[in-house]
């Protein structure tokens, strides 16, 4: 399979029909409950190297999503690694985004679950493009918002409209992300997960309903212990992220980085701090790590 990076190919299966085809080809009917109701999943598995970066994790957040939402999952794991690989192999670049689409399926317009629907599923690729040394090196600027959103942030919905004036909000006014406060407490970026350095301790909310449990969390948990950071979770106050001595951001495609700007105000001294520089280059190793043990 080929593709051009202009026009990919994409996985596409609507009521059982499956085919590959170019993006520009692909089609949905407008009666699909993801387009109607936003009633569906989706996962982003960052690739390097043509390597799927933790893909068992992605995998296993996307069961449990479609789980928690009553989804059928239309593929095992074996099966979903297989359309991966292919979509991996058709790509031009080495460095890539693979994204995945499950919506309930086609059916009448209904509020309630429908009977006997297929789950569509769309799959494509894009060009993973990583932070710039000069983000790295300066740190991103973010503005602040109360957390307004549906209750059930763990579920990865495709019924993203939270997120979306939350990031909005961040681009009105020049800033790379939005955090979000619920309560007094943070809970999460726009679109990413957010982290709080004190004393050297890298503070991370509490995994709950509130917050989506990125891939990160645990890898950044991982990676702290790697390299002697102590690691927290727990409920951490606005007044704690507003005196932190570092913040940092984590997503799949921005990896981490260094929050140096919060509502116009520097972060610690203003620059990026070393335990930021720690767990960025034990990210790095990680990512090494995965491409040399990586086997099909």
């Amino acid at each position: 399979m080929s593709a051009d990076l202009l026009d990919p190919v994409v996985f596409l299966s609507v009521n059982g029909v499956a085919e590959w085809l170019p993006l520009s080809e692909a089609r949905l009917p407008v009666l699909d409950r993801g387009f109607i109701f936003g009633d569906g999943i989706y996962e982003v598995v960052p690739v390097y190297g043509r390597v799927p970066f933790r893909m068992d994790h992605h995998l296993a957040r996307l069961a449990r999503s479609l789980g928690a939402v009553g989804i059928t999952n239309p593929f095992d794991n074996a099966g979903w690694k297989a359309r991966i690989f292919e979509l991996i192999d058709g790509f031009a670049d080495d460095n890539q985004m693979v994204y995945i689409q499950v919506t309930r399926g086609v059916a009448k317009r209904g509020h309630a679950f429908p009977a006997d629907t297929q789950p569509t599923v769309f799959m494509m690729n894009n060009p993973l493009v990583l932070p710039t040394a000069a983000l790295r090196a300066d740190g991103a600027a973010v503005v602040s918002a109360t957390d307004n959103r549906w209750l059930r942030c763990d579920i990865k919905s495709v019924s993203l409209l939270g997120n979306v004036l939350m990031a909005q909000h961040a681009a009105e006014q020049g800033a790379a992300e939005t955090i979000m406060f619920r309560d007094g407490n943070l809970t999460e970026g726009s679109s990413s997960n957010i982290w709080v350095v004190r004393d050297g301790v890298l503070l991370a909310p509490v995994r709950d309903h509130r917050i989506l449990e990125g891939i990160r969390y645990s890898l950044m948990a991982e990676l702290a212990e790697s390299v002697g950071i102590a690691f927290t979770a727990r409920a951490i106050s606005e007044a704690e992220v507003r005196a932190a001595d570092e913040l940092l951001l984590t997503s799949a495609t921005k990896e981490v980085i260094p929050i140096t700007r919060l509502d116009g105000q520097p972060v610690g001294d203003g620059r990026p701090g070393p335990v930021y520089a720690r767990l960025y280059a034990a990210y790095q190793r990680a990512k090494e790590q995965s491409r040399a043990q990586f086997a099909r």
